[in-house]
């Protein structure tokens, strides 16, 4: 569809199938936090391959007890390296980038994208949730998902130092499941 809807939310403008998904318990991740759930919608049909990623990974428990080792007040938190250090990621291989353009996603409040080196197929793990809008990134990394509820949890995430956000005694991603999974 080529129509955009602004989403009630207000975390940013999506296609229109995008919503068709926001129930589906196979494309719903629940991230708990020390101050409560986060409810991620995944979206597949910006990025497929992404999506499969995270919810294979999170089926595994990689992401369990992972810090968010670079925090950034208002622009992101990142997490899903194990090491913590930014340089560490999953044994599966890289990812060959899906980059939405602007005109079907946008680095929005809430929306979360895929970390890289300066390569653009070089993700693997490591993931973004934006605190705010960044139109830099639009077109440059991949959205995989946005917050739906417990943006709140999100805010509360221990900010690291400037410039570059490296945080001291992160807090960390307790658990990351999909919404199918929990019986």
């Amino acid at each position: 569809m080529h129509r955009r809807l602004m989403l009630a939310a207000g975390m940013g403008a999506l296609a229109a199938p995008a919503l068709a998904q926001a129930n589906d318990p196979e494309n719903t991740l629940f991230l708990e936090l020390k101050d409560g759930r986060v409810t991620i919608q995944l979206l597949p049909d910006l990025a497929p391959r992404h999506v499969e990623r995270i919810k294979v990974l999170a089926r595994r428990g990689f992401y369990d007890n992972t810090p968010f080792h670079r925090v950034i007040e208002g622009f992101m938190a990142q997490g899903g390296d194990p090491t913590g250090t930014g340089t560490g990621g999953s044994p599966l291989p890289n990812l060959a980038a899906e980059f939405s353009q602007p005109a079907r996603a946008r680095f929005l409040r809430g929306v979360c994208g895929m970390a890289r080196s300066s390569d653009p197929n070089s993700a693997n793990s490591q993931f973004f949730i934006m605190f705010a809008p960044a139109p830099s990134l639009d077109g440059q990394y991949t959205i995989w998902g946005r917050v739906t509820a417990g943006m709140d949890a999100v805010d509360k995430i221990k900010r690291g130092d400037p410039p570059n956000g490296i945080v001291r005694g992160p807090d960390r991603l307790r658990t990351m499941r999909v919404a199918a999974d929990i019986r």
